[in-house]
């Protein structure tokens, strides 16, 4: 068994599809519209299934915000440098909520991002070469 997907419900679609492209570098994969039930999915992510685990961003239709609630915590991204991803983050327009530094009580170097609909996506610093993205 592995996971295939995580699922996010967005309220602008083209809006997320960019951030986690152009922002997070993750490729956008592909997309399915359904109209008679008021839907569009588009897939992300660094590499397709079977390989790889994807995002899945849910748009449904006329509805552009979510209350997110208190049970979902964060998505999490392998980066190589959590200080240059912070700052490529910026430089792209994103929303770092917590700069690169050691987590409390440790020393893995972590920061937080925001994607547009207010998601919580940790980057998690590497250096055994597991990377998310060279742009990152």
């Amino acid at each position: 068994m592995r996971i295939l997907h995580t699922m996010l419900r967005v309220g602008n679609l083209q809006r997320s599809i960019d951030f986690y492209t152009k922002v997070l570098g993750m490729k956008l994969l592909r997309t399915n519209d359904n109209p008679e039930y008021k839907y569009t999915l588009a897939f992300v992510g660094y590499g397709s299934n079977p390989d790889h685990a994807e995002l899945e961003l849910t748009y449904n239709y006329g509805v552009e915000s979510y209350d997110q609630g208190t049970a979902f915590g964060h998505l999490a991204v392998a980066v190589e440098d959590a200080y240059k991803a912070c700052a490529d983050v910026k430089a792209q327009g994103g929303n770092v909520t917590r700069e690169a530094g050691p987590v409390k009580g440790g020393s893995t170097v972590i920061a937080f991002v925001q994607d547009p609909d207010g998601y919580k996506v940790e980057l998690i610093e590497r250096k055994d070469g597991i990377s998310a993205s060279a742009t990152l």
